[in-house]
């Protein structure tokens, strides 16, 4: 009898030890979750920032493309002369402001054109500028009908 004893003994001994070692403390959970209460906050705000920079890139890409559209037409139909113009173009779902400013040149018989464009993303505005140089005594002709003027 008391060899059955010893041997029921010792293996709830052992056990009790392994049951004992796989156990996490209450210090070890405690720094996991002051580990997980720093980082989840972190990696949300830096999945907030992406976004909004990502947004801001993509309407800024767009307003690019519309303030070059804006300059292109005004070049081809010499209608930049008459001063500052103002407008409004829709791409797509969005909306985008524009304004096209002309300005004397110091040097030659030049213009700076210059439109901006606005746009708003997330709530905050922005705004792209593209400026070329025009000669205002330059007459453009289609190609093909005629000989360029200088």
């Amino acid at each position: 009898m008391s060899a059955k004893s010893t041997g029921a003994g010792r293996r709830n001994a052992q056990a009790r030890r392994l049951c004992h070692c796989a156990a996490f403390t209450l210090a070890e959970v405690l720094a996991a979750l002051l580990f997980l209460a720093i980082v989840i906050p972190t990696a949300v705000e830096a999945l907030h920032v992406a976004s909004l920079a990502g947004e801001v890139a993509t309407r800024k890409g767009a307003a690019a493309r519309v303030a070059d559209r804006i300059l292109n037409e005004s070049l081809v139909t010499t209608n930049w002369s008459n001063g500052t113009q103002s407008g409004k173009v829709t791409e797509g779902i969005l909306d985008f402001k524009w304004k096209l400013t002309s300005q004397t040149w110091p040097q030659d018989a030049m213009q700076l054109l210059t439109a901006e464009v606005t746009y708003s993303a997330q709530g905050k505005d922005y705004s792209v500028k593209l400026s070329t140089l025009a000669n205002s005594q330059t007459t453009v002709q289609p190609v093909g009908t005629g000989t360029i003027q200088p």
